[in-house]
C-alpha cells in the first residue's frame, strides 16, 4: 500500500512538449505508470511518447475522457498557478507541481484555493511522490529503491535521492516518498504528509529531512508529540552552519536565524524524534529501530 499514488493511479503530464516534460514523462512511463493523457495547448489530438499518449489542450477535456486523478505539472513559473488551477477545477485530486521559482504570491493563492477542496497540492519546485514498486509521479530516481515499510518526507530537494540510494545500498524498503519541495512556502507540509503516513497500514516508521528556514519542522515538532503513534526519525541539514555566512547564491530563507537547524533539531528530539546528525548515521537508526 501506498499513500497518495499506485499502481491504479491515472496520471496526466502538464506541459509535456517542454524539454524537462518529455523527458521526465519518459522516465514515469517507464516506471510502468499509466500516463494517460498530455496536456499541450494547440496540439490537442496528437500524440506524445511515440504515439502512447494523447494530447489534449486542456486538463478538462482530458479528465472527460481518461478519469484522471493526478497531475505532474513541468511549466515555466509564470504558468504554473494557472496550471495548478486549471486542474483544481477539472477535479484532479493530486496536483504535483514540479516547476521552481514560482512566485511566493502565486503559491498563496494556489493554497488558498486547495484548502477549501479534497485535493492536495504538492509543490512547488517538489521532486513528486515516489511508491517504490507501485507508481512514480515526479523526478525521483526510480531504479535505486525497493518496497517497504519506511515513509520518507523530504523537502530538502535532491539530497533525498541521496538518502534513497543509501537505503537502497542499506536494504531499507520505503513505502512512499514525498518530495515537498525547498522552497520557504508549499502547498502540503509535513504535518500533512505526517497524518498520512499514520493512516497509511503498510508505513511502520517515518523519516523526514529537513533544513534550516521556515517553521515546518517546529511545527512537525508539535503534532508528532501530540498525534504521530509511529516511531519518526530525522536529518536536518545544516546542523554546522553558521547563519552569519552566505555561501555562494544559497536561498537566504535557508540563513534565517530565527529558524536554525539547531533549534528544529532540538524541538523533534523533545518529541520523540531519533535524529541522525550526519547522513550517514540513517541506516544505523533505522535498523536498530527495526531490530
Amino acid at each position: 500500500m501506498s499513500i497518495l499514488i499506485d499502481q491504479n493511479s491515472r496520471i496526466i503530464i502538464q506541459g509535456i512538449n517542454g524539454r524537462a516534460g518529455s523527458f521526465f514523462a519518459k522516465h514515469i512511463q517507464a516506471y510502468g505508470n499509466n500516463i494517460v493523457g498530455g496536456i499541450a495547448p494547440a496540439y490537442g489530438g496528437g500524440w506524445a511518447l511515440d504515439g502512447k499518449v494523447p494530447l489534449f489542450d486542456t486538463v478538462q477535456e482530458c479528465v472527460q475522457s481518461t478519469d484522471a486523478d493526478t497531475t505532474v505539472i513541468f511549466v515555466p513559473a509564470h504558468s504554473a498557478a494557472d496550471a495548478c488551477f486549471e486542474a483544481l477545477n477539472a477535479g484532479i485530486k493530486n496536483i504535483i507541481c514540479i516547476s521552481s521559482k514560482v512566485p511566493l504570491k502565486d503559491i498563496s493563492l494556489i493554497k488558498s484555493c486547495i484548502k477549501d477542496s479534497d485535493a492536495i497540492f504538492i509543490g512547488p519546485s517538489a521532486t513528486g511522490v515516489f511508491s517504490p514498486g507501485k507508481a512514480l509521479a515526479g523526478i525521483f530516481p526510480a531504479n535505486q529503491a525497493i518496497e517497504g515499510d519506511l515513509g520518507v518526507i523530504s523537502r530538502v530537494g535532491s539530497l533525498s535521492f541521496d538518502v534513497l540510494d543509501l537505503l537502497y545500498e542499506s536494504n531499507i524498503g520505503v513505502s512512499t516518498a514525498v518530495g515537498l519541495g525547498d522552497n520557504c512556502m508549499t502547498g502540503a507540509s509535513f504535518v500533512d504528509i505526517l497524518d498520512l503516513f499514520e493512516t497509511d497500514a503498510h508505513t511502520d516508521r517515518i523519516l523526514i529531512l529537513g533544513q534550516p528556514g521556515d517553521i515546518q519542522e517546529e511545527l512537525a515538532a508539535t503534532h508528532i508529540l501530540e498525534s504521530i503513534t509511529k516511531p519518526v526519525f530525522a536529518y536536518i541539514v545544516g546542523e554546522s552552519i553558521n547563519p552569519e555566512r552566505i555561501i555562494g547564491l544559497t536561498d537566504l530563507s535557508m540563513f534565517d536565524t530565527q529558524h536554525r537547524s539547531i533549534d528544529k533539531i532540538q524541538a523533534l528530539a523533545n518529541s520523540g524524534v531519533q535524529i541522525a546528525h550526519r547522513i550517514e548515521e540513517l541506516p544505523q537508526i533505522l535498523k536498530n529501530k527495526a531490530g
